[in-house]
């Protein structure tokens, strides 16, 4: 018996019309593409022509070809081409970011400031080898403080967290489990910081009863009394970093009452005292530099002054006065690596101190070799301004002036709080205008160039995180909402809505968000 063949198939109607033809492929015209390091701007490789329709992700193979390092390990980039001024519109992005391909993005973009003709500069940014996930969800809701939760800080490992709050107390959570671990009794009034020491010893806190108090974080247990000088509230605490001093690092507190003391840890007795500022000072940083790489010590005051001293001795080295109001925040772009000191992403603990302390010199060297130390200082007077005020002694000249590099405008309101991209290449400013504000500080031509602002909060924002690989921005806000910020296309990547009152603080390790305010819960934001 013969084989059947089946009957042929009806064709398939499209609401009674037939299946249309397949839409001829458009050919993709080829870019002539010079790409050029974001940091200084010099040539990666010669031109090349390209098809402009090359995928992001082949650009950044080729780029790898390209580069003529001995290393051969495979280096993520990030690409922009810049918008030529007079295609940019006030308050929009100044770059395209290339997150598809040259086509989509550059060639069609709304501004068509570009055309298949010119020769695009194609600015490549190295980027972490390590990804962080975006928080999605809140994995944990802890509850235990009575009052509005005013400060959190996670461990340099990312295994605890403190924080503080106005019912006097400061609270110890593990991570690994999401419950209390401690609860540290013993300041009379709000806590109002809490700071690890960044080998993860010692936890520091200060209150509004002016005490600083130190803790044994494994036990929960203070270690020794209170250290009494402050007459006013203490508003911020840091550390002496790693590098400098592994084995007993030095803490200093700043107050109210207009000094800093830079306490011994070991003796909890006072090294000595800064006097010079007229008012309250607001905030501190230990930075690593200074001169002859001792450290140094920035504060940032009401008397609309930032003062930079000495570390060893408590010498007023510079008096920056270009503020015309109060000076509230500061920010380093060293502070991600001296905040976690020998602690990297591949989670190795060191050994000993000695270790410890080559670990993090290693990681802060590598950091200001390409930029040397530079601080933002924030202001009630809406601006901030960029200081380079110690030039390394391998970066590139320019660092080392007592003048700004320049000041940075465009927030309507209050600057509430300034914080550097762990990688040091972007700062972020959030203000009491609702926005934040990204500003590029990777040395490429202009430092301190205006990026793009980020708007989706409807009250004003409070702080600020960065995610470790620098590709991720979360703030906090008076609107009761946290927001994480995609850095590609400048829009909200996820929004933590949960908090039922304002959200005072934020902080943002491995892939874990933590926020806390005045609703008195702690929550933890996971993938």
């Amino acid at each position: 018996m013969a084989t059947l063949l089946p009957p042929p198939k009806r064709p398939k109607l499209y609401h009674g019309v037939t299946k249309p033809e397949p839409e001829p492929l458009k050919a993709s015209p080829n870019v002539v593409v010079q790409f050029v390091n974001e940091h200084d701007g010099t040539p990666i490789a010669p031109a090349v022509n390209l098809p402009a329709n090359i995928a992001r992700e082949g650009l950044e193979v080729l780029v790898n070809q390209l580069r003529t390092k001995d290393d051969d390990e495979h280096v993520p980039f990030a690409f922009h081409v810049a918008l030529p001024e007079e295609a940019t519109k006030p308050n929009a992005p100044t770059r395209i970011v290339i997150s598809k391909s040259i086509e989509v993005d550059v060639l069609a973009h709304a501004s068509y400031a570009f055309s298949e003709e010119d020769v695009l500069v194609v600015r490549c940014a190295p980027q972490s080898v390590f990804k962080v996930r975006p928080a999605t969800r809140c994995s944990a809701t802890l509850s235990g403080h009575s009052s509005p939760i005013l400060c959190a800080s996670f461990s340099p490992t990312g295994n605890l967290l403190a924080t503080g709050s106005g019912d006097t107390h400061v609270r110890l959570w593990d991570l690994y489990t999401e419950t209390p671990s401690h609860t540290l009794t013993g300041h009379t009034g709000w806590v109002l910081c809490v700071e690890w020491d960044p080998l993860e010893r010692k936890l520091a806190s200060g209150g509004h009863d002016g005490l600083v108090r130190l803790w044994d974080p494994k036990t929960g247990k203070p270690l020794g009394d209170a250290m009494k000088g402050h007459s006013k509230w203490v508003t911020s605490l840091a550390w002496e970093p790693v590098h400098l001093n592994p084995s007993t690092p030095r803490l200093a507190s700043s107050s109210k009452d207009g000094t800093v003391r830079v306490w011994s840890t070991a003796t909890r007795k006072l090294e000595y005292a800064l006097g010079g500022h007229t008012a309250s000072v607001n905030v501190v940083k230990w930075g690593g530099g200074g001169l002859d790489g001792h450290g140094v010590l920035y504060t940032a005051s009401s008397d609309r002054t930032v003062r930079v001293w000495d570390a060893r001795g408590g010498k007023q080295l510079h008096i920056l006065k270009d503020h015309a109001h109060w000076v509230t925040t500061l920010a380093l772009n060293t502070d991600f690596v001296l905040r976690t000191g020998p602690f990297d992403h591949t989670g190795k603990r060191p050994s000993s101190d000695e270790e410890a302390q080559a670990l993090a010199l290693k990681r802060y060297t590598a950091l200001v070799s390409r930029t040397p130390e530079l601080l933002i200082s924030g202001s009630d007077d809406h601006t901030l301004f960029l200081w380079s005020l110690f030039a390394s002694s391998n970066a590139e000249p320019g660092g080392g002036k007592t003048k700004p590099l320049t000041r940075l405008t465009g927030h309507q309101r209050q600057v509430s709080h300034v914080a550097f991209s762990p990688d040091g290449r972007w700062a972020a400013s959030a203000g009491w205008d609702s926005a934040v504000r990204l500003w590029d500080c990777s040395g490429a031509g202009q430092l301190g160039k205006f990026v793009a602002t980020l708007r989706g909060h409807v009250g004003p924002v409070y702080r600020l995180a960065w995610s470790a690989d620098s590709r991720m921005l979360v703030s906090a806000s008076k609107d009761a909402t946290v927001k994480i910020w995609d850095l590609k296309t400048y829009k909200i990547k996820s929004d933590l809505p949960g908090h039922t009152d304002e959200v005072y603080c934020v902080d943002f390790v491995a892939d874990k968000v933590v926020s806390g305010g005045r609703d008195r819960t702690v929550k933890i934001w996971k993938n």
